[in-house]
């Protein structure tokens, strides 16, 4: 093929090579838009957004296309022409769930008109969620980690708020068989005798508790660490909840694949008012 096209007029053989190396990139798998890149328009703002910083700086606008710092008094700092091409980027394609309504509403919403919402990396209302291996007993179990951003002297450290381990939460799972079992209200009277009955089957044994009681996993997480009979291994996937959209949650992970459409992303979106916020706080939590 090569000396068909060195045989053609010289006119020919530039459209011919420039054909061949187009069917090329097409034929590797490169994008039109990683293409049209390498001749110089603007598809550089699909590259990969590689970190977590850098999300929140697309997001808000705060950098070039090139990926130069914006500052306030920039003409282009947190311009929201260029905050709508970005947004329109930070999403994982590939999600089905992530529809062009869905989408809309959201950048409509962020991009509003005298009340634009902007990303703040130290005001709270977003944590981390960490998927961890560990050895427990002898074995390797999955632990989740959640940790939030707090503020110590001048500056900022992540600490664990949370942790969910499955083995915990059967631990202290009631198996209920439709007898509550309780202790009588003239107890005291008895001196209590009949607490015997209470540590008698151990898996009842929360049935006895307040109403309001919750175990608190992180203690028991951090007991077991230091008695030796939990070891950490690896992290084995980090991702990011985000509540500071007023009136929307969206979850943030990275992607390692090819093409633009990769790294920290935006996976998952809900819109949901003030009282969901609970319920969902409690499904991420496992709770």
């Amino acid at each position: 093929m090569v000396s068909a096209i060195m045989n053609q007029p010289k006119k020919m053989k530039y459209l011919l090579l420039l054909t061949c190396m187009v069917m090329l990139f097409i034929s590797q798998g490169i994008e039109a838009q990683t293409f049209n890149s390498l001749l110089g328009d603007e598809s550089i703002l699909v590259a990969q957004t590689k970190q977590v910083n850098q999300f929140f700086r697309r997001f808000n606008a705060e950098e070039s296309i090139s990926g130069q710092r914006y500052y306030p008094g920039d003409k282009d700092y947190r311009s929201p022409e260029l905050r709508k091409k970005y947004i329109d980027i930070l999403f994982d394609n590939k999600n089905a769930s992530l529809t062009e309504p869905l989408r809309e509403s959201f950048t409509k919403d962020v991009l509003k008109s005298g009340s634009p919402s902007f990303l703040d990396f130290h005001d709270g209302q977003w944590f981390s969620e960490v998927s961890t291996i560990f050895v427990y007993l002898g074995k390797e179990e999955p632990v989740t980690l959640y940790l939030k951003l707090e503020e110590e002297n001048q500056g900022y450290k992540w600490v664990i708020t949370n942790v969910y381990f499955k083995k915990f939460h059967e631990f202290f799972h009631s198996q209920d068989n439709g007898d509550q079992r309780f202790l009588h209200p003239l107890s005291h009277e008895l001196d209590f005798m009949n607490l015997v009955r209470v540590f008698k089957e151990k898996e009842y044994v929360e049935q006895y508790t307040a109403s309001d009681y919750h175990p608190d996993y992180l203690t028991l997480f951090l007991y077991e660490f230091k008695k030796g009979n939990l070891s950490f291994k690896n992290v084995s996937d980090v991702k990011f909840h985000f509540f500071q959209v007023p009136g929307w949650y969206f979850e943030l992970s990275e992607f390692n694949r090819p093409g633009t459409n990769a790294g920290w992303l935006i996976s998952a979106m809900l819109k949901l008012n003030e009282n969901d916020k609970e319920i969902l706080l409690k499904y991420l939590y496992h709770e």
